[in-house]
């Protein structure tokens, strides 16, 4: 009777130790699965707030703009802000932005230079894009670089002027990336992002001469998403 009775509590304090185990076991596997859903709210969260700053920026430069009475567009999305050749005064063929249109081009650059620095809303951004387009007319200069060559020296062309002329001897170039790179870039996209359905006429034909400037924001990295994976693997779950 003894004896049966040591087997019994034997087996009953193993099976305590094997519950308690499976016990722990749960737990630990619940606290990693809480760390990856704080590893992806965490970036979500990064995510929504550097898009919520581009849109901020984006809407308040256009707002400075139009009261003085610079009218710029904004994409649907926010990420855009689209300068009409209007105010650039370029010609077809010509990537010069006219004198009479300096101070234009210049206050545009002030109120994005103002706005990123503000509360240093720039450090949400990965890169800002300053792209030139033309219109669909054939061009053969610049040494055949054609409507490419053409579309990029117009953005040149507008990122010098920033460059050399803003306050205080420029700003917008010293704005870095968080790696430290610039945070301003320059492209040309010739005619292959059109403004306008069609070009039939000259009105068409300018709509497509213009400047974008793109915001990009900063977004999670490779690293990021595989340091989240790796712990998915550990446990055999995806959060």
């Amino acid at each position: 009777m003894t004896a049966l009775l040591a087997v019994f509590i034997l087996a009953v304090v193993a099976l305590v130790l094997q519950l308690t185990e499976k016990q722990e076991a749960l737990a630990a596997e619940q606290k990693t699965a809480q760390e990856q859903r704080s590893l992806f709210s965490d970036q979500i969260t990064s995510l929504q707030r550097a898009e919520e700053v581009r849109s901020d920026v984006l809407i308040e430069v256009a707002t400075t703009l139009q009261a003085q009475g610079i009218d710029v567009i904004v994409s649907q999305d926010n990420s855009v802000l689209s300068i009409p050749t209007a105010l650039l005064g370029f010609d077809s063929a010509s990537f010069e932005i006219r004198p009479e249109h300096r101070d234009v081009a210049l206050a545009i650059g002030a109120a994005i230079d103002d706005s990123l620095r503000h509360d240093e809303r720039f450090r949400y951004l990965d890169t800002v894009f300053v792209e030139g387009h033309t219109d669909n007319q054939s061009f053969d200069g610049l040494e055949g670089t054609g409507n490419w060559g053409l579309s990029t020296f117009r953005a040149i062309s507008l990122w010098r002027l920033w460059e050399t002329s803003l306050p205080d001897g420029g700003g917008l170039d010293d704005l870095r990336r968080t790696d430290g790179s610039p945070l301003f870039s320059v492209s040309g996209y010739g005619e292959t992002r059109p403004a306008t359905s069609v070009q039939e006429s000259e009105a068409d034909r300018a709509a497509n001469r213009r400047i974008d400037v793109r915001f990009t924001v900063v977004r999670p990295t490779a690293e990021d998403l595989a340091e989240i994976l790796e712990s998915a693997d550990a446990t055999g779950r995806v959060p």
